[in-house]
């Protein structure tokens, strides 16, 4: 399994017009194959700043989201609305003190 977090950065104008946005796919997103689950997080100081967190079976599952209908037609709608290019980790873990 792997963790991928996506920071993302939007102008102050567009942030509602995203969260929007967001209602409207989240479930779509969450339940993808090979998604075992999602957060929408949004930075206390800066309400501008949102990060999202999810867990993928594996990098091909993530890749294949990547590449899906959904994720083209999500990235085109929000990408004008960054007010700073956006960054991504994928992550291995290696304990989980959640649980």
């Amino acid at each position: 399994m792997i963790t991928r977090i996506v920071k993302l950065e939007f102008q102050e104008d567009r942030l509602q017009a995203f969260l929007d946005h967001f209602e409207e796919v989240k479930w779509s997103v969450a339940s993808f194959p090979g998604c075992k689950g999602m957060k929408l997080m949004q930075d206390m100081k800066n309400p501008c700043l949102i990060m999202t967190y999810s867990h993928w079976e594996n990098e091909e599952a993530l890749e294949n989201y990547r590449l899906s209908p959904l994720f083209q037609s999500i990235w085109p709608t929000i990408k004008p609305w960054f007010s700073a290019k956006p960054e991504a980790w994928s992550l291995r873990e290696y304990f989980d003190g959640f649980q």
